[in-house]
Formats: C-alpha cells, structure tokens, sequence
C-alpha cells in the first residue's frame, strides 16, 4: 500500500481497487487517437459520485504502477486529473513523465507554493494541461506560461466565450482541447476556431446517410458472416474467401496478430478455419470491418478500439457470470463488435441485421438494449461514460454480481487486448 501526504500534513492511505476507471478517447484534428483522459468513480460513494481528489489520482497511479501504463493507455498518452494535494504529495516518483499529461482541475486555488511546485515539475519533465477554463482569470495567467495544453468543456462554453478566448490562448501558442464533444457539428465548429484536440463519444454516433452503401469489400466480409451464420459448408467459405484475394491477406494478416494466441503461425485460409473455427473466424471478420478504413488513411482507429474494447469486455463479463458457457461470451463479444455498425456504415442498424442474420437476443440487444446481452452492452457503454453514470449503472454492477476489483481487471484485460489488435490492424 502506498502512501501520500496530504497539504494539512495527514498521511493518507491509498486503497487501489475502490474505484471503477473510464479512459476517454482524445482525437487530434485528424480524429487519429493521441492519448485518453483517465476518470474515476468512487465504488463506495453511490450513483454519479465521480471523484479527482488524492485518493483517486493516486490509487490509479498506484495501480498502474503495479501492472504497467501501458496496460491502461496502450501506445497513447493519458491525462490525469490533479488538485493541491496531489501536486504537493510525493506520488510523481510513480509516474512515467513522457506518458502523462496532468490536468489542473479548475477548483484549484492558485498560491506561491502551487506555482513552485509546478515549475519543479515542469523542470523535472512533467507536462500540465488547465482543464475547464471558462475565462482568462488571474489564476489561469499564473498558470498559463507552465501549461501545454488550455481545456474547455464545451457543455459550460457558449460559442460567444469561445470565440472571445481561443484567439488569445492560441496566441499563446498553446494547444486547445475542446471536451464533450458530443456531436459532429460541435467538432466541425471546434475545428474552424482552431482546436488541436477533441474528447467526447461524437465519433461513435451515427450519422445516417441516406441511400448509402457497403463498399465492395464491406459486402463480401458481411456475406461471409452470413454464411457462417447459417452453417455453410467450410468449403464454400473457403471459396468465397479466397475469391478475393485482398480480404484473404488481410484475414491471414489479421489472424497472426498476438492478439489471437495462436502457438504457430496460420499461412493459409484453411488452417485458418481449422485453427480458429467458425466464431473465432467470425470475430476477425468483424474486426476488419473496423481494420479496414484505417488503412484507407480515414484515421478510424478510435472507432476500432471502442468496438474491440466493448467486444472484449463483453465477453468477459459473460465468462465471470457463466465461465462454462462459451456460446454465451462468444455472442456477448459479437453484441459488443456488432454496437458500432451503424455508425461504422452509416446506416440503420435495423438495415445492418436485414444483411446478416443473427438471433434475436443480439437483435433484441442491438436495437433496444434489451436482455442479458443488452444489459452487458448497457454496462459496458455506462462505464464509457461513468463521469455521468447515475443509478443504472449500480443496478447492473450488482445484477452481474461484479465488484470494483473485478470490473478494473477485466476493463484491463479488454483493453489491452483492443491496444494489441489495433496496433496490428
């Protein structure tokens, strides 16, 4: 157990595992993924308490620590919320500098002490973001020469503030991330005043065209999960697969990644169907769904690391709740993957399962978020979001019997698992 002082002087315990974490995926103007903004929930403090105080920075740090960084933010950057009393303990020895960016919360009382601190830091090669700006105060002109990066949060911003302050804090040179960002419009808006970053769920939302279509490739992977869903011979797959000679390489590409566990490598599509079997086979076919903008140059990589993320965590709670029913946490996994589609497609998700056939609990679960799978896809976008989580998320810890501890390790596990396939992808 570590321990840290508090500016009274107090030392104080950090418990590690009594929180549930949320990373949140920040963009840059491309809307490739730079880093992610860590948030906690107090497990103990009931609906809608999300904490940034020393005990919840600091348990994170601790635990992160113990496993890695890497195991929480992959290859990005993670941003940490910090208040007096982290900046005056002495947690930083466990902070690997060139990962984190630290964010200054705006309740924070500017002193001579602080800014000491802070230029210590910033000497030591620490990087500072002021999140939650809302005007160009006296605290935030102290800050601002020890700050990289200036955040507004764009539910407490009308768009009159905006454009009176972003012109200053860009002559500043410095980078301004805009969070909740909740739809494209407000991206689209951020983006002509300048912003260098963007956090917020507004890539994951669907913006139905009408009349749009599956490119040629997105058909031949969406009939292939067809075909396996009504049991086609592995014959006729293999056929269909190696009819197009781009999405076999890609699947054998895909298939070798470390993410699938294979001891040996798999050089053709049969040992691939022999290897894997029909849901592994399906799984990587939906992950190329995902895989396949990316290497179009359209930067969809957040939207294949929230599907993989939400599939894994998925099929982990479902191995937790039942660990002898592989049906269910292979379908559970294909509910989390399958969530995104219409955003993926622009289109309908009633049109998407029009296309290929699937049971109706992953209908049921898609459409209305109904039943054991609809609530584990409930939970997993709850936890996304656990900042404005209220009473469903409880009801749903509790009605999967999961505690703190457990949802931490298996978030872990997910995303680490959704890192290694989208770095391979």
């Amino acid at each position: 157990m570590i321990t840290a002082n508090s500016t009274s002087g107090t030392a104080i315990p950090l418990r590690v595992r009594e929180f549930f974490l949320a990373r949140q995926p920040i963009l840059d103007r491309t809307q490739a993924l730079v880093a992610y903004e860590l948030l906690f929930r107090n497990a103990e403090a009931g609906p809608a308490r999300v904490t940034s105080d020393l005990s919840a920075t600091a348990s994170v740090i601790a635990h992160a620590s113990q496993l890695g960084m890497e195991k929480v933010i992959g290859d990005s950057v993670g941003y940490l919320n910090v208040d007096a009393a982290v900046l005056m303990s002495d947690i930083f020895k466990f902070l690997p500098k060139e990962k984190v960016v630290l964010e200054i919360v705006e309740t924070m009382k500017v002193t001579p002490e602080i800014l000491s601190r802070i230029e210590q830091l910033v000497a030591d090669g620490f990087r500072f973001a002021l999140d939650d700006v809302i005007t160009d105060s006296d605290d935030v002109q102290q800050l601002l020469p020890l700050v990289e990066v200036i955040k507004f949060d764009l539910r407490d911003m009308p768009l009159s503030a905006l454009l009176k302050l972003t012109p200053r804090f860009r002559a500043a040179n410095k980078k301004l991330l805009a969070e909740k960002v909740e739809t494209l419009e407000q991206f689209e808006t951020c983006l002509d005043l300048g912003f260098d970053y963007f956090q917020g769920y507004y890539f994951a939302k669907p913006v139905i065209l009408s009349g749009k279509k599956l490119s040629p490739s997105q058909l031949s992977i969406m009939q292939l999960m067809t075909m396996i869903n009504s049991d086609a011979d592995n014959s006729d797959i293999e056929r269909a697969i190696k009819k197009n000679i781009s999405l076999c390489f890609n699947l054998l590409r895909l298939v070798n990644t470390p993410a699938v566990g294979v001891p040996r490598r798999i050089d053709s599509v049969t040992q691939a169907l022999m290897i894997l079997g029909r849901n592994q086979l399906r799984r990587w076919l939906q992950i190329m769904l995902y895989a396949e903008p990316c290497k179009k140059g359209h930067a969809s990589t957040p939207l294949l690391r929230l599907a993989t993320t939400r599939g894994k965590l998925l099929e982990l709670i479902a191995q937790q709740v039942e660990p002898r029913n592989r049906s269910l946490a292979d379908t559970a996994f294909t509910v989390g993957i399958m969530s995104l589609m219409d955003t993926l497609f622009s289109i309908p998700m009633e049109e998407i399962l029009e296309q290929v056939a699937v049971v109706d609990a992953v209908s049921d679960a898609l459409m209305h978020r109904s039943g054991t799978y609809g609530d584990m896809l409930s939970l997993a976008e709850q936890m996304e979001r656990i900042e404005e989580a209220g009473d469903m998320f409880d009801s749903l810890v509790e009605r999967f019997r999961l505690s703190a501890d457990d949802l931490v390790n298996l978030q872990l596990a997910a995303f680490e698992w959704s890192d290694s396939v989208a770095r391979h992808a």
